[in-house]
């Protein structure tokens, strides 16, 4: 009878034990699903905010753009209006020039016109003395030969009472006659004189009115081009002005983009040292198997080779090893991608993939010694099971306990953190603005832009290791 009140007592602590371990285990579940959930809102988060980011630079990248083509367009509008005014410089020049020329054609035909009128008043009087000379010598001549013409001169020269008379009248007709022979003949030549004078000068006064014209025709055509290029300077200038202000605009648009940037860096960060914690305290719950080896292709080896260069080139192998560990162990765990790649290209994580660094060195190749480390760590060589790495400024920086230094990288497979001393409260928002939401600062991945941009916040980093913080 004892015996049977024993074996119940016993059956009912098993079956008191077993639905114990049920609920515990259903709790345990139940605990898992809601931090899981957490994260992945955390993860909402942290795409959102790189989102914001992304778009951020895109519009940062593309005002920098434009505003290099204004730059080169004010440059260029600028060796526009520079010529442009010594066009028109050039132009006022020979304005000037031309307007002397003018003023000097006029004043000479003023004076060739000034001419032209005391010649035809001369022209005038000759032809007067000719008139009145004419009148005369036929006044003589009629009154000669109305009184017998040459008989009547002959008459005067017999009636003469002695042969000095008949001289003296003999000289006096004949001085008359070569008197008004000479005067005629005088004023034919000065007749000819003024007339071929005044062909000459009307000669010149056609050829300056011809200079004259030319001259003004020049000046209306560069006054025309001189308007034009006023024109062309005027809307130069205007352009010029226009392009100014863009740029002045895109100054300030940058400013502001910039300043957005600025203060999505440090929200970024706080949400990758969220996440990581809660991935942390998730994984405390269940202890993960994330040793043994796996079948990578020749892709998913150099990824891992290039990786390991970009983050530990310079480091000694085992640092190497460590780096390629925490790849691996994030593989085999759940609360990361299941593949290489998938982890190395995870959202914020590896700063090298950010800065294109992998991809170079895959461009050219890894060095034997990383191909050789991944390619232990693809055949199961783990150093620990460290989930995180980065360097000990950032592991400080985050209060991070429990790390184990590897060369200038702190590894630890837990997010814990010490509270800070009581003088110290820094908040989350106070993360450096260089930190990115990965690695360094706490990206779920990688303890991430390490050096890379510790450097910027501190010298103990060597230039080699500045790849190295994820």
């Amino acid at each position: 009878m004892r015996r049977k009140i024993l074996l119940g007592i016993m059956l009912l602590s098993l079956i008191t034990c077993e639905f114990s371990f049920v609920s515990y285990a259903d709790e345990i579940q139940d605990t898992i699903s809601i931090m899981q959930q957490q994260e992945a809102e955390t993860q909402a988060t942290i795409s959102n905010l790189e989102k914001q980011t992304k778009e951020t630079q895109d519009a940062i990248n593309q005002l920098q753009g434009q505003k290099q083509q204004t730059q080169s367009n004010v440059s260029n509008l600028e060796g526009q209006s520079s010529a442009l005014q010594s066009t028109i410089k050039g132009y006022s020049s020979k304005l000037e020039t031309l307007n002397e020329e003018i003023s000097e054609a006029e004043d000479a035909m003023a004076e060739v016109s000034s001419e032209i009128v005391q010649l035809n008043n001369e022209l005038s009087e000759a032809q007067q003395n000719e008139k009145e000379r004419y009148e005369a010598l036929k006044m003589r001549l009629k009154s000669t030969y109305e009184n017998g013409g040459t008989s009547g001169l002959l008459r005067v020269l017999l009636e003469s009472g002695s042969l000095g008379e008949f001289l003296t009248k003999f000289e006096y007709l004949n001085a008359i006659v070569r008197y008004d022979r000479q005067k005629i003949a005088e004023y034919q030549e000065l007749q000819a004189q003024i007339q071929a004078k005044k062909e000459v000068v009307e000669e010149k006064e056609a050829e300056l009115d011809a200079y004259q014209t030319q001259l003004d025709e020049k000046h209306d055509e560069l006054s025309d081009l001189t308007a034009e290029v006023k024109g062309q300077l005027s809307a130069t200038n205007n352009t010029l002005t226009s392009e100014r202000n863009k740029l002045v605009d895109y100054d300030t648009k940058i400013k502001e983009l910039d300043k957005k940037m600025k203060e999505l860096e440090p929200q970024v960060a706080a949400a990758q040292a969220k996440l990581a914690q809660q991935i942390a305290e998730r994984l405390a719950l269940t202890k993960e198997d994330t040793g043994g080896s796996y079948s990578a292709s020749d892709t998913e080896l150099m990824w891992l080779a290039a990786t390991i260069q970009a983050e530990s080139d310079g480091e000694s192998y085992t640092g190497k090893l460590g780096v390629g560990s925490v790849i691996m162990n994030r593989v085999k765990s759940s609360a990361f991608p299941n593949s290489i790649i998938g982890v190395i290209t995870q959202n914020m994580q590896f700063a090298p993939y950010r800065s294109g660094k992998i991809d170079y060195i895959m461009s050219v190749g890894p060095n034997s010694t990383c191909i050789r480390a991944a390619q232990e760590v693809l055949n199961g060589a783990r150093i620990g099971d460290y989930l995180f790495f980065m360097t000990q400024y950032w592991a400080d920086y985050y209060r991070i306990k429990n790390y184990t230094m590897i060369g200038n990288h702190a590894f630890f497979y837990r997010w814990e953190t010490y509270d800070p001393p009581a003088q110290e409260t820094p908040s989350e928002d106070a993360a450096p603005a260089q930190e990115e939401t990965s690695g360094d600062g706490g990206d779920s991945g990688d303890g991430g832009e390490s050096s890379e941009e510790q450097s910027e916040n501190s010298e103990e980093n060597s230039e080699e290791n500045s790849e190295g913080g994820d």
